[in-house]
């Protein structure tokens, strides 16, 4: 069952959620997820999180959708991450929405060192070395995960000890990814009051030129008017979410 946490802002743009999260659930489920989803929704940041315990071989549709849906990725990588195939095939499409939708990834190491992931040892080769002997029919699939991998670790990212204290960085995640998801939200309402500013200003001009005064084109300034009004409230509660601080 998958749950998805709910923001109490009706400005906030309303889509199911805002920000999906990648990880494996026997290595992170009940201690470092769960802290960073409880301190995402603490932060009114909707995010869809996968509790559902039993997979099958294919990644299903629905989390397909949820990712592509999602302005923001974050992908909890650590010790057993590429054991999953789920959690490769996830990571394949978050970094497909990277390149085709601009969809923003977060990646954090979580007891396991970049290197490893980037190219595949450790943990990691023990894992790829099973999955080539499974999908020796498709090597394909497995060099797309090889390449995901190695994307996602030359991505900027958190590093994080599983014997470090977690609640501070956990926090410092959250106030990071607040802040990429307010910069898009941001700059895509500047753009539309820089457009409604430039028809305001045309609208005036017309008024000014008429020889007489034109009811119509007074509404239409009027509606102009109060929809920049909305947007410059809307830009403002956005920047609410920001805790103090940052």
């Amino acid at each position: 069952m998958a749950y998805m946490s709910q923001s109490s802002s009706s400005n906030i743009p309303q889509n199911t959620h805002e920000v999906f999260l990648s990880f494996r659930g026997e290595d992170t489920r009940n201690n470092f997820t769960s802290h960073l989803h409880a301190t995402l929704t603490r932060f009114q940041i909707k995010t869809y999180i996968d509790y559902n315990l039993v997979r099958g071989d294919e990644i299903s549709n629905a989390l397909l959708r949820a990712i592509e849906e999602s302005k923001l990725s974050v992908v909890v990588l650590s010790e057993n991450y590429a054991n999953s195939k789920w959690c490769l095939d996830e990571l394949v499409k978050i970094l497909e929405c990277k390149k085709n939708k601009g969809q923003i990834v977060v990646p954090v190491f979580y007891g396991i060192d970049p290197s490893n992931v980037r190219n595949q040892t450790g943990s990691y080769g023990i894992a790829f070395a099973k999955h080539e002997k499974q999908f020796w029919r498709d090597v394909s699939k497995v060099q797309r995960w090889r390449s995901a991998l190695a994307e996602i670790a030359n991505l900027a990212g958190w590093d994080c000890s599983t014997n470090s204290m977690q609640s501070e960085l956990v926090e410092r995640i959250a106030k990071d990814v607040l802040e990429k998801l307010n910069h898009v939200y941001v700059g895509d309402i500047d753009e539309e009051i820089n457009k409604y500013e430039q028809l305001s200003n045309l609208q005036v001009m017309n008024l000014m030129r008429g020889s007489g005064f034109n009811t119509q084109l007074w509404h239409d300034l009027q509606a102009t008017n109060q929809h920049l009004g909305e947007l410059r409230m809307k830009k403002n509660v956005i920047l609410l979410r920001l805790p103090r601080g940052m």
